[in-house]
């Protein structure tokens, strides 16, 4: 098979369930050893465009926008730390933890792609946030996620104040919008098929090996 498989993740840096989506996939793949035939590019999708500069307490969030109550959102969040543990990735959930307007950190994204460091700077950015209680909406923890994976801070926080990139990004969001995606973490294979939700690692092993096998 000469041509690689064309995996587009659209997902959000604040999203629990697309990081455990990621992480199932990732060991489908390596588990399968198709790391050189996969190609994934990850794309915008923002849970709360209009979330303030400050953010707002996850609790709250989570009552206002879903109805959910405080003892649904503990155990929630307990089933996605064990989840996590699984996969290898830290859920550190607090009373304070706040819900961060995420759409810098999608132009840097963007940015990171064309320098072939995007899932490096996603892994970071929600690592950071899910794992170290960081503000991702903040620049100068944007800054640091930047150096931290060895790309030009200066030059990619330059992009913030681009209204091109910025548009890019709305843009690319409207995009898969309009191609029917309506949640995340959504898994779009080839531009031709599609998974929704964090899959178990075998779903994302059967739907890989048919492609393999085509």
């Amino acid at each position: 098979m000469a041509e690689k498989i064309k995996i587009d993740l659209v997902s959000d840096v604040v999203c629990p369930w697309c990081v455990i989506g990621y992480k199932r996939l990732e060991r489908a793949i390596s588990e399968m050893g198709i790391e050189d035939k996969i190609e994934l590019e990850w794309q915008p999708f923002e849970l709360n465009p209009h979330m303030p500069p400050e953010g707002q307490n996850v609790q709250e969030h989570l009552t206002e926008k879903y109805g959910s109550s405080l003892e649904d959102q503990k155990l929630s969040q307990e089933r996605m730390t064990e989840f996590g543990e699984e996969l290898g990735f830290t859920f550190d959930y607090f009373d304070d933890m706040r819900m961060a307007n995420t759409r810098d950190a999608h132009v840097l994204l963007e940015y990171a792609h064309e320098k072939g460091k995007q899932t490096e700077l996603k892994m970071r950015l929600v690592t950071a946030f899910f794992s170290e209680r960081k503000d991702v909406s903040k620049r100068e923890v944007l800054a640091e996620e930047l150096k931290a994976v060895g790309l030009n801070a200066e030059e990619a926080m330059a992009r913030l104040d681009d209204d091109n990139a910025r548009y890019e990004v709305t843009s690319k969001e409207q995009y898969w919008q309009g191609l029917g995606v309506s949640s995340v973490p959504t898994f779009v294979f080839d531009k031709k098929s599609a998974l929704t939700g964090a899959q178990p690692v075998e779903v994302f092993k059967q739907v890989l090996t048919e492609l393999v096998e085509k």
